[in-house]
Formats: structure tokens, C-alpha cells, sequence
């Protein structure tokens, strides 16, 4: 396995992704919630492994692709959580979503976007932001698995 190319392919999906969330946000103007913002931790880890991976490569670079999957673990446990939020499974975790009574403060928080409100991005199709960031992590994270993990094949 060429982890060069590996940490090419991680850092540009990695770049891809928060890129369309920036997109979303300052291009088309969504504003996110707590969770959203908390989502796109792993994969600012991510794109920095996959530099890292692509500049020294061998077997250096395998420890950092093999990272990167661990920090998409990450991703995936955020985007489940928020996506558990939307189906009202259960409350989130964070007080800016909730609007819940911080301790020494006179109000509780009130939400810009509150995280239990979906926000879908593609007209016509039932996915949401967060839906979508579960899924597309959930693969990610098994391609960077399957790449760390992938034996050398030499043919004679």
C-alpha cells in the first residue's frame, strides 16, 4: 500500500467534507448547531493525519492513516449522537442545545439552532446534515481501517 497516496485520499476527504460544511454554512447560509460544530473536530484531525501520512509516508504513514480511522470513530459517535437528537431518541448532551440552567447563570442558554431540528441540504431527499455525516463517516472510517490494515502484495 502507497500510504503517500493514502494520506492524499484521507486529506482530501477530509478537506472535502469540512468544506461542504463551510459551504453550507457561509455559502448557503445555514447557520449550525452545537453538534454540527462538534462534528467537524475529527475531521480537522483527520486532514492533519492525512498530511502527515502523505509527507512521510511507509510505515510512519500507516500509523497516521490507522489514527485517522480512530478520530473518524470519533465522527461517527458525534453524527450518532445527533442524529439520535433529531429523532428525539434522546436530549443532547450539550447545554447550548437545551437551553438548560447553567450553574451561577440568571437564564438558561438559549440555542441559535437548536440540534434537534434537521437540516436538510439536497432538496427532495429525506437526509439530513447530520444523517448524511453518519453515513459518509461510517465509510470513511472502514476505508481508512481497510487501508492501515492492507498487506503489501509483492508480485514476482
Amino acid at each position: 500500500m502507497n500510504f503517500r497516496l493514502a494520506g492524499l485520499i484521507t486529506a482530501l476527504v477530509a478537506a472535502f467534507a469540512l468544506g461542504m460544511a463551510y459551504f453550507a454554512q457561509y455559502g448557503l447560509h445555514l447557520v449550525p448547531c452545537e453538534l454540527c460544530l462538534l462534528e467537524r473536530w475529527p475531521y480537522r484531525i483527520t486532514l492533519v493525519l492525512g498530511i502527515l501520512a502523505l509527507l512521510f509516508g511507509g510505515k510512519p504513514g500507516r500509523v497516521f492513516i490507522f489514527l485517522a480511522g480512530i478520530a473518524m470513530l470519533g465522527a461517527i459517535a458525534v453524527s450518532f449522537l445527533h442524529v439520535g437528537v433529531e429523532f428525539t431518541w434522546w436530549p443532547s448532551p450539550l447545554p447550548e442545545c437545551n437551553g438548560i440552567l447553567t450553574p451561577g447563570a440568571a437564564l438558561p442558554l438559549t440555542p441559535a439552532v437548536p440540534c434537534d431540528r434537521p437540516v436538510y441540504l439536497i432538496p427532495g431527499l429525506p437526509l439530513s446534515m447530520a444523517q448524511m455525516d453518519f453515513l459518509g463517516s461510517f465509510i470513511f472510517t472502514c476505508v481508512l481501517f481497510r487501508m492501515a490494515t492492507r498487506r503489501n502484495r509483492r508480485h514476482a
